[in-house]
């Protein structure tokens, strides 16, 4: 049985795992997802990036009245015709920002399959209380005069699979970038408290369970 200090620590323990948030940014080669995660982390942008290593990136941030742990995952570039499985990202994220270059097409339907793969039905291997928190982004707004994907088709794709949307250059808009991420973030927040509502009947249930086991009894005061 747990002491009361045990107990506590337990308690403190969930409390600090449920401010840790791990965002994955995902998308094609030359999508801007790289520029786009050190925008939001420095303000800066820098247009040229190093794509054959992957990245893990920390920050403190205080939202909702918490301080948050937030670890954000920008993997190698994959070419846009490379099959993937997502597996370990879909294990390790809370929320995906999934990029795609509006002057480009491809990225596009790149953006679309890895849509699918997060939206399809969840095998038992991985499965979610909830859903997971995803938010489409069309980078290279700046490019809009050579634009190949309309803000309509990234709105319909963002809809049809319950998914947030934004367009967005994250050379020229660093405010945007930094809202895009809050957005995201809030979006994953949310689902924490979903799954905490959630929480508590199988905790009675538990709880019932150990008291049964045991012979004791809980009186009111």
């Amino acid at each position: 049985m747990l002491g009361s200090s045990q107990y506590s620590s337990r308690r403190q323990e969930q409390k600090d795992k449920m401010n840790d948030v791990k965002l994955a940014v995902l998308g094609g080669e030359g999508t801007g997802k790289s520029a786009l995660t050190v925008r939001f982390l420095t303000k800066r942008f820098i247009g040229e990036y190093a794509s054959n290593f992957e990245s893990i990136y920390s920050k403190h941030l205080y939202l909702e009245g918490k301080q948050l742990n937030l670890e954000i995952y920008d993997p190698c570039s994959q070419p846009q015709k490379a099959k993937f499985s997502l597996t370990s990202e879909l294990h390790w994220a809370d929320g995906f920002v999934i990029v795609y270059d509006i002057s480009d097409r491809s990225s596009f339907a790149f953006a679309k399959a890895l849509i699918y793969r997060i939206r399809e039905p969840q095998t038992s291997h991985c499965k979610r209380a909830v859903e997971s928190a995803v938010l489409l982004v069309g980078n290279k707004q700046d490019l809009c005069h050579i634009r190949e994907v309309g803000w309509e088709e990234g709105q319909k794709l963002a809809l049809d699979n319950r998914c947030q949307f934004c367009e967005l250059s994250a050379a020229e808009q660093s405010l945007e970038v930094e809202m895009m991420f809050i957005r995201i973030i809030k979006d994953i927040l949310t689902n924490f408290k979903l799954k905490e509502k959630r929480r508590p009947s199988g905790s009675k249930s538990m709880a019932k369970l150990i008291n049964n086991v045991f012979g004791k009894r809980r009186k009111s005061v």
